[in-house]
C-alpha cells in the first residue's frame, strides 16, 4: 500500500518507527473507524448532489466504500505509518480506485472536520448505550424497591443510626440520582448530536457544499453553525465527561454501602458469588470485588475528564494536534462508565437482602428519639427545642423510659412534669414503635409505604417516557443510516 498521501507535497525526509508511532492516533481512531465511513459516504453523496464531481467519479467511490461498510476496514489502514485513520482509508482509496478517482474524496473537507464528525458520531452512539443502561439500573432499583416497601431498616447520617426507614425509600433514592444522570445524558446528547461536516480546516471551503444534507444523511439534529467552532470545540466532549464522573461518583456511592451492607458485622445484603472473590490464603473470605473495582473505575473516569479538560485549557482557536490526545479519553471514559453499569444491573439484581438484620438494626441507637420529641410537641405543647432537649438529656442518661424522661424535663426546664401532662410509658413506647414513626412519613417521598408505592408509579411512569424517548432517537440515526446506506448503494446501481 501506499504511504500516507497527505504527506507527499508538502513535507519530505523518513520517519522513524518512534516517530510515526508517538503521532499516530490509530489506538483511538479503531473506535471511529466505522463512523468515517459512513462520513465518507454522506460527503461523496454531497459532492455528487452539489455537481463538484460527477457521477462516474462518484460511482467508483461509493463502490469501494461500500465494500468497505460490507466486508469490514482491512487492518492495513491502521498502521502507524498513516497519521490516522482518515489518512489510511484515503490512502488505502487511491490505490484501489487510482488518484484520478480516489484523490477526489477529500474535496470541500479537512480532518478536522472529519474527525470532528467521527467523535460526534461514536460518542452520540455510546452516549445512548449509556442511557439504556441507565434505565436497566433503575428498573432494577424500582422493582427492589417495590419488593420492600415494608422492609424497615435504619437509616443513617454520618454513617450512625438516625432514623428508621424503608428498604425501599433507600433504593429509591438512588434511582431518583440515576435519573438525574440519565437526564444530564439526555440533556448533552442535544449538543452531541450537532454536524460540524462542511466545516474543512475551520473556514469551510470555496465549493458550494451542503451542510444540511450531509448533517441530514448522518442522522444529526442541526449544524455547529460557525466553522471555526465547529472544528475547534470538544465541550461536547468535556460536557458528556463531566456528566458521566457524576454518574461514576453516584455509582462508587452505591457500591461502598453494598460492601458495607455486605460485611460480616452489618449483613444487610448478600452479593452473588459470581460478583466476589476469595482469598489466596484465608479459604472463609467473600470479598465484594466487584463493587470494589467498580468503585476504583469512579476514578478512571474522574481521570479522563480531568486529563481532557486540561488538554483543551489553553488551546487557542482553531484546531491544534493537542486535541488528539483528548480523544482517548473520551473512549476509557464512556468505556469504563459503561462496564460499571452494566455489571451493577447483574449485580443489584441478583443480590439478596437479610430483611430481618435490616429490621433488628433499625430500631437501634434511639433511632426513633425524633419521634418521640415530636410526639411531645404534638401532644403537650411543648416547643420543639424544648423537647428536643428533653429527649437528648435522657438519651445522655442511657434510656427513654417515664422515669428518665421526667428527671430530664426537671434538669432542662422549671416546671416542667411530663407525668402531670399526662405521658405514660405506653404513650412512648408506642412514639418509640419503627413501624408507627415510619408509617407518619408519608408526605412526598417519604419512607412510609404509603408514600414510597406513590413513589414508584410515578417512577415507572417516568421510565416509560425515558424509555420512548431514547427508541425515538435509536430509530432516527437507525433509518438515517439506513437511508445513507440505500442512497449510495442506489448511486452505484
Amino acid at each position: 500500500m501506499r504511504t500516507d498521501v497527505v504527506r507527499l507535497g508538502r513535507l519530505s525526509g523518513e520517519r522513524t518507527g518512534e516517530m510515526m508511532h508517538f503521532l499516530s492516533s490509530m489506538r483511538s481512531d479503531r473506535c471511529i473507524a466505522d463512523a468515517d465511513i459512513l462520513v465518507d459516504l454522506a460527503h461523496v453523496l454531497m459532492l455528487e448532489k452539489q455537481k463538484i464531481i460527477d457521477r462516474d467519479i462518484a460511482k467508483q467511490l461509493l463502490s469501494a466504500l461500500l465494500e468497505l461498510f460490507d466486508d469490514g476496514i482491512p487492518e492495513e489502514v491502521f498502521d502507524d505509518r498513516f497519521e490516522d485513520v482518515h489518512a489510511g482509508i484515503e490512502s488505502l482509496l487511491i490505490e484501489s480506485v487510482g488518484v484520478d478517482v480516489g484523490g477526489r474524496m477529500h474535496m470541500g473537507r479537512s480532518r478536522n472536520d472529519e474527525v470532528a464528525t467521527c467523535i460526534r458520531i461514536k460518542l452520540r452512539e455510546e452516549m445512548l448505550k449509556q442511557m439504556s443502561a441507565l434505565l436497566r439500573v433503575r428498573e432494577v432499583l424500582v422493582a427492589l424497591a417495590e419488593l420492600h416497601t415494608g422492609t424497615v431498616m435504619p437509616g443513617f447520617t454520618h454513617l450512625q443510626h438516625a432514623q428508621p426507614t424503608t428498604l425501599a425509600h433507600h433504593l429509591l433514592a438512588y434511582e431518583q440520582a440515576f435519573s438525574r444522570d440519565f437526564d444530564r445524558l439526555k440533556d448533552a446528547y442535544v449538543r452531541v448530536n450537532q454536524s460540524p461536516l462542511g466545516a474543512a480546516a475551520f473556514a469551510s471551503t470555496g465549493y458550494p457544499i451542503n451542510r444540511e444534507f450531509t448533517a441530514s444523511l448522518l442522522g444529526f439534529d442541526g449544524l455547529v453553525t460557525n466553522t471555526m467552532d465547529a472544528v475547534a470545540t470538544r465541550d461536547f466532549a468535556l460536557e458528556t465527561l463531566a456528566d458521566i464522573s457524576i454518574l461514576m461518583a453516584n455509582i462508587s456511592r452505591l457500591c461502598e454501602e453494598l460492601v458495607i451492607w455486605s460485611t460480616s458485622f452489618v449483613k444487610f445484603i448478600a452479593l452473588d458469588d459470581a460478583f466476589c472473590s476469595t482469598s489466596s490464603i484465608m479459604p472463609q473470605k467473600k470479598n465484594p470485588d466487584t463493587a470494589e473495582i467498580m468503585r476504583a473505575k469512579s476514578g478512571s473516569v474522574f481521570g479522563a475528564f480531568a486529563g481532557a479538560l486540561l488538554t483543551v485549557k489553553g488551546l487557542p482557536m482553531s484546531y491544534n494536534r493537542d486535541l488528539q490526545e483528548l480523544t482517548p479519553h473520551i473512549w476509557r471514559g464512556m468505556r469504563d462508565a459503561k462496564e460499571s453499569l452494566r455489571l451493577l444491573i447483574d449485580m443489584l439484581s441478583s443480590a439478596s437482602f437479610d430483611t430481618e438484620r435490616m429490621k433488628e438494626e433499625a430500631g437501634k441507637g434511639f433511632s426513633t428519639a425524633t419521634e418521640l420529641a415530636d410526639m411531645l410537641v404534638r401532644s403537650y405543647g411543648l416547643p420543639f427545642r424544648t423537647a428536643h432537649n428533653i429527649v437528648g438529656r435522657a438519651v445522655q442518661k442511657g434510656d427513654l423510659l417515664l422515669s428518665t424522661l421526667e428527671e430530664a424535663a426537671h434538669e432542662v426546664g422549671e416546671g416542667i412534669s411530663l407525668i402531670s401532662k399526662g405521658l405514660t410509658q405506653q404513650t412512648i413506647d408506642e412514639a418509640l414503635d419503627v413501624h408507627y414513626s415510619i408509617a407518619l412519613r408519608k408526605a412526598p417521598g417519604g419512607p412510609a409505604p404509603f408514600a414510597t408505592r406513590i413513589a414508584i408509579e410515578e417512577r415507572k411512569k417516568q421510565l416509560d417516557l425515558d424509555s420512548q424517548q431514547i427508541d425515538q432517537r435509536l430509530a432516527k440515526l437507525s433509518n438515517a443510516k439506513e437511508d445513507l446506506i440505500t442512497k449510495a448503494r442506489r448511486l452505484v446501481a
